[in-house]
Order: C-alpha cells, then structure tokens, then sequence
C-alpha cells in the first residue's frame, strides 16, 4: 500500500504536498475547498501551476485523492437539496480533474424522511448523470463511493446496498468504491483478525467484486464492532487493533492501492505540548508490514 494521510490545503493545495512530506506520506488525501462550505473559490490557473510544481517537487507522494465535501447528499428526497448537492458534486469531479487528481471519494448520503430504496435510486441517478455529464471535462477521474458505518439514514453501510447502487449506475470504468476500515467494522463486518478479514474481504469480492475497490481509508474505530457510529481512532488503539490493520498492509492484492489515514491529528503530551499524530500512525502501520 501507499500510505498516508489527509492532508490540510490551507493557504492553497500546493502546501498540501509539503505537509505531506514531513508527516510521511506516500500518497495523500486532501479538501479543494472547504469541506463544510457549498461555496468553493474557482480554480485558477495560478492555483493549477503551483500545485503541478509542488506534484513535480514530491513526485514520490503519490496518487493523490479528493475528498468530497460532507454536505453533499444525493440521497435526499427533497429535490432542492438533491439538485444543489448534484452540482456540488459534479463540481468537486472538475476541480479534482483540473488538478489532474485521479480519485474522488464522498458519501453516498441519507435518505431521511424518504425510504432506503428511493435513497439508493437517487444516489445512483447522480452518480449516473455526474458521469455522463463529465466525460469529457472530467475523463481521468474516477469517482469513488465510500462505505459507511450506517449511522441514523445513511446509505452505503452494507456491501448490498453498494452493489444495487454500482449496478444502477453503471457498470462504468470511472465509478468505485473507497473501503474505510473503521466504516465497514461499526456497520458489522469483522476485520480484526486474518480469518475474519479474509471473511469480509471475500463477502466483498462475492457482492461487489473486488476490482470496485480503488483507494482505502484506514481508521481504527472509538466503538465495537456493529455499533454504526462513525468515530475514528488510532491506529491499534481502538476496537479493530493492530492484528486488523496488518492483513491490509500485507495483502499482496493492494500493493500500490492508496490508503489514507484520517485519525486524530493531535495528541497531548504529558507536559501539554502537542504530538502530531500522522506520523506515529503511519509508522504503526508500516511496523506492521512483514519483510
């Protein structure tokens, strides 16, 4: 795997690359805009230039992947949100494309007041349209749905669900999925050890098949197994362990895969002070790769 981590863009994502540098990362996952704004600035070509510079700079930090914003939701039933989160998401598809950053993860959304089915024909009526109407502004990136923890209306929290929606959408060679660890495990599936990942790696394969996979995130889970809740940990430091997190770094089948951590930044020390937590994490997990 490539590891490393999300990555902050503030003052412009060129910076994101330095930053990526003294955490350690391999690859990197990081915000054009703000994650928690509709509102996005316009790319320029100034903003194009300094990053293709710094991508050039850090040549080995790499593939990098976007994360889309969290307020978009294609799931919804009010169709004014609907059409508002579309366009947002078709516009995080072409900023990721000017920057010529090949993978875009977001969340499939909640269906809330409406029904768990209708909310899976509307995620995959946008992701339908999105590709359709992005082929030739956007035809290198690759649009990845994240598997969620099934938290209060979400979607995406069983291989099920996720396969009805690929299906729906596609099939298309610019549509996948993002597997969080943390995600998966609090919507019920067993990671922990290598018998119980090799389980869900394999319900996976049967369900979706294993070539929809294109990036991961890696996050230890603050709660147990099948509890839904969506708060990330440590690595070996939560309910999944440092066993877990070694049958993915040794598994041969993701060699080169991105895999980005989006644990805590921080940790406060005994005397205070700040740790900066990226580092210690992806030393953790590279501790546990097998020569």
């Amino acid at each position: 795997m490539r590891l490393g981590a999300q990555m902050s863009a503030a003052g412009g994502l060129y910076k994101a690359f330095e930053r990526g540098e003294e955490a350690g990362c391999e690859s990197m996952l990081v915000f054009t805009k703000s994650n928690r704004q509709w509102n996005a600035k316009p790319v320029t070509e100034e903003d194009v230039k300094l990053y293709h510079e710094a991508a050039e700079k850090y040549a080995h930090i790499h593939p990098v992947a976007v994360h889309a914003s969290y307020l978009i939701n294609i799931a919804s039933p009010d169709a004014a949100l609907w059409e508002k989160s579309y366009l947002a998401l078709k516009d995080e598809v072409k900023r990721a494309a000017a920057f010529d950053i090949p993978l875009l993860t977001f969340h499939p959304g909640s269906y809330m007041s409406g029904g768990v089915e209708s909310g899976m024909d509307l995620i995959a009526l946008g992701l339908k349209r999105v590709l359709v109407e992005t082929a030739e502004s956007a035809p290198n990136v690759t649009v990845c749905v994240e598997t969620m923890a099934g938290q209060g209306t979400n979607i995406g929290f069983s291989f099920e669900q996720l396969a009805y929606i690929l299906s729906q959408a596609g099939p298309h060679e610019r549509l996948g999925v993002c597997f969080d660890t943390c995600h998966v495990f609090s919507a019920g599936y067993d990671i922990r050890t290598p018998e119980t990942y090799a389980a869900t790696i394999a319900a996976f394969d049967q369900t979706i098949g294993l070539d929809k996979i294109k990036c991961f995130h890696l996050n230890d889970s603050k709660h147990e197994m099948g509890s839904n809740k969506d708060r990330h940990e440590h690595i070996g430091e939560g309910h999944i362990g440092k066993e877990g997190f070694a049958s993915f770094v040794n598994d041969p089948r993701w060699a080169g895969f991105p895999a980005h951590l989006e644990t805590p930044k921080t940790e406060k020390s005994e005397d205070g002070s700040e740790i900066e937590m990226d580092p210690v994490n992806l030393k953790t997990l590279r501790d546990l790769v097998r020569s």
